[in-house]
């Protein structure tokens, strides 16, 4: 059986990504899509993640 999202050489392998660790579960992250504008910026991998990093 054929994968569906076979990478053709059009993007970014998900190992080639830029990673980053979280500040909260400190668990890596990948750079995703929504994120290239700010991924400096970027400290949970998840909205769960930033919303326990805020209260401590």
């Amino acid at each position: 059986m054929a994968r569906k999202h076979v990478n053709q050489g059009r993007t970014a392998a998900k190992a080639d990504l830029p990673q980053k660790v979280c500040a909260v579960c400190n668990r890596p992250f990948s750079w995703r899509r929504k994120w290239a504008r700010d991924w400096e910026n970027v400290r949970y991998c998840s909205d769960r993640c930033r919303a326990s990093g805020a209260r401590t």
